[in-house]
């Protein structure tokens, strides 16, 4: 009895331990090779960042993300964990009164992080929201990068899953391709 049960064991060990991810990954690798390799972006030779992972842009002349909840430095993803802190949460509501801070009409995904602390999305409100502060530090009309915002606005899936968004890394790509 113990031996058929044993081989079983070993045999859906390997079906499901080996067999599946390896073919998962051939089948990925094939039909969407640059999602399986992490949608990494490339200048010049070099991996500047992921379409999947967002990317701290501080300065007035970017785009920036949401808040990232990581601990250590922003978008860190070796320590990707959400912020824990619930909608009850007095910390929760120090931090968000904090990045409100005098702004009027600030979409919510300006002032709170995504469940991983890593969305290298923001909201087209978001995006739309920053267009004068970006169009003031880099001399460029405010109508000028509204186009570029609607032109990097990402659909929902399939037309039906999510929201409308826009990829941050994109979006600073294109605009760093305007000068």
């Amino acid at each position: 009895m113990l031996r058929p049960l044993l081989s079983l064991l070993l045999g859906f060990t390997l079906l499901v331990g080996v067999v599946v991810p390896l073919g998962v990954t051939a089948l990925a690798g094939l039909t969407m090779p640059d999602r399986a390799g992490g949608s990494l972006v490339r200048r010049e030779g070099r991996v500047i960042g992921s379409t999947l992972i967002g990317q701290n842009f501080e300065d007035d002349v970017w785009f920036q993300g949401r808040p990232s909840a990581t601990a250590a430095a922003p978008y860190d993803a070796a320590s990707s964990a959400a912020s824990q802190l619930g909608p009850t949460s007095a910390a929760l509501l120090t931090s968000v009164i904090a990045r409100v801070a005098g702004r009027r009409d600030v979409p919510a995904d300006a002032v709170t992080g995504s469940g991983s602390g890593l969305d290298p999305h923001i909201s087209p409100e978001n995006a739309r929201a920053q267009i004068a502060r970006v169009a003031a530090a880099r001399g460029l009309s405010p109508e000028r990068l509204a186009a570029l915002v609607e032109h990097h606005t990402e659909g929902r899936e399939f037309g039906l899953l999510g929201q409308p968004r826009v990829n941050v890394l994109r979006l600073n790509l294109a605009l760093e391709a305007q000068r």
